[in-house]
């Protein structure tokens, strides 16, 4: 039986995420047609961008007031009435923050179980997916008689080459909208620097940087070679930097080519949050700590010593 799989949009400011792309190389690895969803107020041009995937047969654009902002409580509903329309076998979202809050929504209102962190797939219903805070990984056999909701681990697939020229079509969905949610506001930390869960290479600080005026040296040496900037949860429950930038089981799970980290002991969920990086540096005053048993290059010293020496290094 071919799979008719439903990639849901996540984007933000009118612009379509790298995860997106990175949820439709996992629908490839499943097999069949792929479509993307794309759920907005005025999103023609996200549409576009989603349509440059390679591997996406359709994009289905579907143009709604309600969907200016990405609400969770507005979103599913319309997700599940068109994907049931639809005929689709599966539905997958990335796990971004977006994703995370949506697909358990879609797979309740579904009445369906659903697959978290997809990061391997055997089959259409076989996967891979990290437990234990991704010290182990478990393969899970989902049910085939009916439609699949899952969300894709971003860290674990490169991003679809934008290559393709799928069809754009506008799309309308009938579905009661609930009238008990509704968007409030939006509090977010802005910056110029590299996003931090898709960025090539990133710089973290932990709780041996000491301040958060200490860090201002972290955020120095990552605009000097164009990094992201994470952190350890240690350096955020101390205050030095907002928690938007904490990497780990409970923060950004992050996959980069290049992965830094000054004053990080390698506490598990910390580990949890970066197994997928590329190349891991470490650098810690403490010779016995933990992040050395994972790092491809150590190096034991004190950063306020390193990092001036690596920032001339590059100049």
């Amino acid at each position: 039986m071919s799979q008719k799989i439903l990639v849901i949009a996540d984007h933000h400011d009118g612009q379509l995420l790298d995860a997106t792309g990175r949820a439709v190389t996992c629908a490839a690895d499943i097999g069949g047609d792929i479509d993307v969803l794309v759920l907005a107020h005025d999103g023609q041009a996200i549409a576009d961008e989603a349509a440059k995937l390679a591997g996406i047969a359709n994009v289905h654009l579907v143009n709604n007031a309600a969907n200016e902002h990405a609400v969770a409580a507005i979103l599913a509903p319309q997700i599940v009435a068109f994907a049931q329309n639809g005929g689709y076998s599966h539905v997958l979202g990335p796990n971004t923050t977006f994703g995370k809050d949506l697909m358990p929504r879609v797979a309740a209102l579904a009445d369906v179980a659903m697959v978290t962190d997809i990061m391997a797939v055997h089959g259409p219903y076989e996967f891979d997916r990290p437990i234990y805070a991704g010290n182990a990984i478990t393969t899970v056999q989902a049910p085939d008689a009916q439609m699949l909701v899952a969300s894709v681990r971003c860290a674990s697939y490169g991003a679809a080459e934008k290559t393709g020229s799928a069809a754009v079509a506008a799309a309308t969905v009938e579905a009661e909208l609930p009238t008990h949610t509704r968007f409030v506001g939006l509090e977010q930390a802005k910056s110029d620097r590299p996003d931090l869960q898709t960025a090539p290479k990133v710089i973290s600080g932990g709780r041996g940087v000491g301040s958060e005026e200490n860090f201002r040296i972290v955020y120095d040496f990552a605009d000097k070679i164009g990094a992201a900037v994470g952190a350890s949860r240690a350096a955020v429950d101390a205050g030095y930097v907002p928690n938007d930038m904490q990497v780990g089981q409970t923060g950004k799970i992050i996959s980069p080519e290049l992965y830094m980290c000054f004053g990080i002991s390698g506490a598990i969920q910390h580990l949890a949050g970066i197994k997928d990086a590329g190349t891991i540096v470490a650098i810690n005053k403490d010779p016995e700590a933990p992040i050395f048993e994972l790092a491809d290059i150590g190096l034991v010293g004190d950063l306020f010593e390193i990092i001036p020496a690596l920032d001339a290094a590059v100049s």
